[in-house]
């Protein structure tokens, strides 16, 4: 095979396999809080898909899904008023609603959202909150006894879908590529800063619109990027919602030896050394990258 089918077999292999299951339990959730908070029988109103999931950045390798259910205002109004911490009882509120849908799952309230961790090893990540006429959500937060922030995923997720279209697909291929390299090679780096920086660099790149023949230079040039970011940033703006995106840890030396490792893969692939170059790009990506 060839650059391009190795890189297309690639990314056919880092898709989520699971949506049907995942996709099933997103309508039960939010059918239960509709009952229970809304005095309705739907599976669609009144929640959202959000982090890697709702931008759809996520590998078959995810076992988190996060979303986002919001309440009538008045929940908000009895829950602010509330003496004590009003947002750690609204998470209690949470959960105990969803233990009627699932008696015998885990669940468990941690700081910000109710998780449900389910047998196959899927979690999911719920957020309470309350819609905001600017689209934006505030939700609670129960640490440090009980605050309202503000998240905004609407707007990123529509820049992420409108750059990726522009991109020819590129743009989530990439950031699902850059997430097998953060697991191979155990980097500190969150979902959302490498969906944050792989659109800033794809949105001028030369081969931004290209086919996966090009997918060996964009990763070399990724890398490059990474590896040039400055180590004093502490943090980045999120596309669409200008949120604050923080780092975690230092990428920047693993990306560079990745950078001088594709360069390598690049120059084997020229030479029509195919499997060689494969097996440098299995060094980069992990068994995913066939071989």
């Amino acid at each position: 095979m060839g650059v391009g089918e190795d890189f297309g077999t690639f990314c056919s292999n880092l898709a989520v396999a699971n949506r049907s299951s995942i996709s099933d339990r997103y309508e039960l959730i939010t059918r239960r809080f509709n009952l229970e908070f809304w005095k309705m029988d739907s599976r669609l109103y009144h929640s959202i898909y959000a982090g890697s999931y709702g931008r759809n950045t996520a590998t078959g390798a995810t076992s988190d899904v996060d979303m986002i259910f919001w309440l009538p205002v008045a929940y908000y109004n009895t829950y602010n008023s509330y003496v004590g911490n009003g947002q750690s009882a609204l998470l209690q509120l949470f959960r105990n609603a969803l233990q009627k849908t699932y008696p015998t799952t885990q669940i468990g309230a941690d700081g910000q959202v109710v998780v449900v961790s389910f047998t196959d090893g899927v979690t999911f990540e719920v957020l309470p909150a309350f819609e905001n006429k600017d689209d934006s959500f505030t939700y609670p937060d129960s640490n440090n006894g009980g605050s309202w922030k503000t998240t905004n995923p609407r707007p990123e997720i529509a820049e992420i879908n409108r750059m990726d279209k522009e991109c020819n697909g590129n743009l989530k291929n990439l950031c699902k590529m850059a997430r097998a390299w953060k697991k191979e090679w155990s980097v500190p780096i969150g979902g959302m800063l490498i969906d944050t920086l792989a659109y800033y660099f794809i949105r001028n790149y030369q081969y931004r619109d290209k086919s996966f023949v090009y997918y060996d230079f964009m990763s070399r040039d990724f890398f490059e990027y990474l590896a040039g970011q400055d180590e004093k940033q502490n943090y980045w703006l999120s596309p669409g919602a200008n949120q604050y995106v923080w780092r975690t840890g230092s990428f920047e030396y693993k990306a560079l030896r990745c950078k001088n490792i594709a360069v390598d893969a690049c120059s084997y692939q020229g030479d029509k050394y195919g499997w060689t170059a494969r097996q440098r790009w299995r060094e980069i990506y992990g068994t995913n990258y066939p071989g």
